[in-house]
């Protein structure tokens, strides 16, 4: 076989079982062995749209992602893709073309130098220059995308590669000088964990998106209830916990609650679980949990003391420290539901007396506030359904007031904060989870940025529910604008002539639009049971904040309340 079928084979061989992508000169040979062998294929209308895409179905599934791009400028169009899947770890191959061996490094048509480019943005990636190392590469790859701390791997393949034939075998094993993929953990760090423990009388356990990558949110759940013990969550940990559990916060910092964020800062033990303490989670480094012995789970050794000291690190794979820990803490004499009882009162009734709020509308202006929309499509969601945002205010109102009840439900940009992810990557979770609902949570600014995706969802017959949080202005810019800009709104409004219903039924969806208050319970239920992608524009007022919110610079506890909040 030629190297574009060889590729296909080892695909078969590693599991996947769809590719997102757009094809191009360089990647001619590779999509007519997709035609040939009746590969499953989605064509995208961007190739930022199909890694976005792969990285939505990674997300929903905990599979690798495959997106295939030609070379130049399709594999340049992936680079803001592949750079968020590489801040929240997220596994993803991608197989670019490159031009021919012989016109490489010579300014060729549609050359460009893909891997130096994706170096700083990837876990690993490759120049395939010889068809023979095509299977141990691609062998690699995935073994690079899906162990340890997850991540994306390029692999860049000369286009005549493609068209080499030769005598295909695919490695059975790989053998990686410095990477081997295992992470045991420590078991005398886990019994100093115990000991912590036992002498804590405050403890916090904090959920970040490590657990969701492992897949341990069972052993969270079963770790917090046997301890009886508070818990929060980053934004990329959402779900783990599912919402209304007695003793959860929600998640925590700049956005997060005010309960979430209170007992940070009152905790006297932090149990940090797969989580790598974002500026956006911390506040204030230097008086971040400031009572607290800090005990860190992580995997990734480049993240102990990066940002927070540790008082305590324990390495390894969460799938082998908590069950590990779990069984010590089942074997201590110590009531640990009894020794905390008082404390998880505490917080509790912080979280019972400072939930997220809002103002209600009148009957006065009768407008759509977007935290009521959020909480009204959250009460209708099934549990199963997948919710997805892109980035804003609307992110954050989603996190606050969206009830996230399993792992792998809530599908966000966390550290790069990549507005137009959120469409295509709901495209990908669709495609992933196809039985599963699926919500878009996304806004006027966003929902451009990759909009020609609901021609993908419309001609693929994929459905996903696309709620647009319409306020008018790139609402985050203008909320910054409004605090510390003295209302300066500069190039962020956005008041023009598009009609996002036309947009979406241009495509081939449908389209519907809400903008008084009473609609949410008149239209909206019926709205959401419509088969097929349909986009639902939902006009909010233009200066609504995201409250509460700590200011750049301020501690934990130093948040500013929204209206009709407590102090």
């Amino acid at each position: 076989m030629n190297g574009a079928q060889a590729v296909l084979e080892s695909l078969k061989k590693e599991g996947v079982d769809v590719v997102f992508g757009y094809p191009g000169g360089a990647v001619l040979t590779l999509y007519d062995a997709v035609y040939q062998m009746n590969f499953p294929h989605v064509l995208t209308r961007h190739e930022q749209g199909a890694v976005h895409a792969a990285d939505g179905y990674a997300r929903a599934t905990g599979k690798v992602g495959v997106v295939f791009a030609t070379s130049g400028p399709g594999a340049g169009n992936l680079i803001t893709g592949i750079a968020t899947a590489n801040i929240d770890s997220i596994p993803l191959v991608c197989i670019t073309g490159q031009v021919a061996n012989p016109y490489i490094g010579k300014d060729s048509f549609q050359e460009a130098d893909i891997v130096g480019i994706t170096t700083p943005i990837t876990k690993h990636n490759y120049l395939v220059k010889d068809v023979h190392d095509l299977p141990r590469v691609l062998k690699e790859a995935f073994f690079i995308a899906r162990t340890g701390r997850p991540g994306p791997v390029v692999i860049d393949v000369a286009k005549d590669v493609f068209d080499t034939k030769f005598d295909y075998k695919y490695p059975e094993d790989v053998a990686l000088k410095g990477y081997m993929g295992d992470y045991p953990t420590d078991e005398q760090r886990i019994d100093e964990v115990v000991k912590l423990l036992d002498a804590a009388e405050q403890p916090l356990i904090f959920v970040g998106g490590g657990v969701t990558l492992s897949d341990t949110s069972e052993l969270v759940r079963k770790l917090q209830s046997g301890l009886g013990a508070p818990a929060v969550s980053t934004l990329m940990g959402l779900g783990c916990l599912a919402a209304g559990t007695e003793g959860y916060l929600g998640f925590a910092g700049m956005h997060g609650a005010y309960a979430s964020n209170m007992a940070i800062q009152q905790c006297d033990l932090l149990l940090c679980l797969g989580m790598r303490f974002s500026d956006r989670v911390t506040g204030k480094v230097a008086e971040f949990a400031p009572h607290a012995k800090i005990v860190h789970f992580e995997i990734d050794a480049a993240e102990v003391n990066k940002n927070v000291p540790a008082d305590l690190c324990v390495p390894g794979d969460l799938r082998a420290s908590l069950p590990l820990l779990l069984q010590k803490l089942e074997a201590s004499p110590t009531d640990y539901r009894e020794q905390f009882q008082s404390w998880l009162r505490h917080v509790t009734a912080l979280a019972d007396a400072h939930p997220f709020t809002y103002e209600p509308a009148t009957s006065a202006d009768d407008v759509i506030r977007p935290e009521a929309l959020i909480a009204k499509v959250s009460e209708l969601a099934a549990d199963d359904t997948i919710a997805v945002t892109d980035v804003g205010q609307h992110q954050m109102w989603a996190a606050q007031f969206y009830e996230a009840k399993r792992p792998r439900h809530f599908l966000t940009s966390g550290g790069l904060g990549t507005m137009g992810f959120g469409l295509p990557a709901a495209l990908g979770a669709k495609v992933g989870k196809p039985e599963a609902p699926v919500i878009l949570f996304t806004g006027d600014g966003s929902i451009m940025m990759n909009c020609q995706e609901f021609a993908t969802l419309a001609d693929n017959d994929i459905d996903v529910k696309v709620i647009v949080v319409h306020n008018f202005i790139l609402g985050m810019v203008g909320q910054w604008q409004r605090l510390f800009y003295n209302h300066h709104y500069a190039q962020s409004e956005l008041k023009g002539k598009t009609d996002f219903v036309k947009l979406a039924e241009a495509m081939g969806c449908k389209g519907y639009r809400l903008t008084k208050a009473g609609e949410l319970d008149t239209l909206l239920p019926d709205i959401l049971k419509e088969k097929g992608t349909t986009l639902i524009d939902v006009y909010v007022p233009e200066e609504e904040d995201v409250l509460p919110m700590v200011p750049g610079g301020k501690r934990l506890d130093q948040m500013v309340l929204g209206k009709g909040a407590k102090k």
